[in-house]
């Protein structure tokens, strides 16, 4: 499985966070290999991730999905032209802040919820998809079983102290 993921972090994604900077945002290695972990084909592709503010994120899922709220993660499928040599998966936007949310509303680690984030955006750019129940079940059994493989716990089993979202 040869993928070449390029990782950008938004400029302005440090005056977000405050203090903290972006301590909150894995390496850029880290996001990679979660990444390639997730893409299952053997032709060699590209895709790109983009790690911003919930401004920014929150403008592209009102332009795009008519939703006008900040979200964990877009993916934007790219179909490559036949005569381009190599796979260009698409996009994924990734805003830490939402992250770093959700993973403290589900007693999650911040690096396990970063890691589901980032496979459940490339198992999108790959065509799975959770609309309908049977493509929900498929979609989050690949993501648990990716998940593991990266040493991570099942990201649908919560524990029961787990905070109300």
């Amino acid at each position: 499985m040869t993928i070449t993921v390029e990782v950008s972090i938004a400029e302005d994604l440090i005056s977000e966070a405050g203090e903290s900077g972006d301590d909150d945002v894995p390496e850029l290695g880290l996001l990679q290999t979660w990444a390639a972990a997730a893409y299952l084909d053997k032709i060699p592709a590209v895709a790109s991730m983009l790690v911003t503010t919930s401004d920014e994120i929150q403008k592209l899922n009102k332009q795009y999905r008519d939703k006008d709220k900040a979200t964990n993660v877009l993916s934007f499928p790219m179909q490559s032209p036949e005569e381009v040599d190599i796979r260009l998966l698409g996009d994924i936007v990734l805003c830490a802040s939402v992250i770093r949310q959700e993973a403290e509303q589900q007693s999650k680690t911040r690096t396990a919820h970063w890691a589901h984030m980032v496979v459940h955006g490339m198992l999108h750019l790959q065509g799975y998809d959770h609309v309908e129940n049977d493509e929900a079940a498929d979609m989050e059994q690949l993501e648990i079983n990716i998940l593991k493989k990266l040493g991570f716990d099942n990201p649908y089993e919560f524990s029961p102290d787990m905070k109300t979202q």
